[in-house]
């Protein structure tokens, strides 16, 4: 059986990576109101991660004999002035949710709840990559910004980036 501390904290996190999805989702929405297509789909690749993301806390929560209660999320933001500010956000988001997943591991070291380290641990494997293909992204957005034929070149690349399923 799970300690409520860490349910309560893990349906925190599952609330975390959904709004997440929500944010990348509204993130599509805006690039493909701007007609950049590449961009839209990079986005609702992260959706589509960050819902695998909030599964898998989902499910381990129910694998353990905890409850999962899940609450509102906000609307996401779907209005933006530039896709280097769209990219600004995500990699803001990304860092956010490191500093999230950091909480729950300490919380569980300090409980010693080994089961829940242990499945935490790809959760913090996973922030390194997704910090670091978000940042990518934002540094080649910035560098691309002030040239549309860069920035075309940039939506067709990250538009071209393969599903992860």
């Amino acid at each position: 059986m799970i300690k409520p501390d860490i349910e309560k904290a893990i349906n925190q996190q599952i609330r975390q990576e959904l709004g997440a999805a929500y944010s990348y989702l509204g993130m599509s929405a805006y690039f493909e109101h701007e007609n950049l297509a590449g961009f839209a789909s990079w986005c609702l690749l992260q959706h589509q991660e960050e819902l695998e993301h909030a599964m898998r806390l989902f499910r381990y929560l129910l694998d353990r004999g905890g409850r999962v209660t899940l609450s509102s999320i906000d609307a996401p933001r779907a209005d933006y002035d530039s896709p280097v500010e769209v990219f600004k956000t995500a990699l803001q988001q990304e860092e956010a949710n490191t500093r999230s997943i950091d909480e729950l591991y300490q919380l569980a070291s300090t409980l010693n709840d080994h089961a829940t380290i242990s499945h935490l641990q790809w959760f913090v494997d996973e922030q390194v990559e997704e910090e670091k293909s978000v940042g990518e992204a934002l540094a080649l957005v910035e560098k691309a910004s002030s040239e549309v034929n860069a920035m075309l070149y940039l939506n067709d690349k990250l538009g071209a980036r393969p599903s992860t399923e």
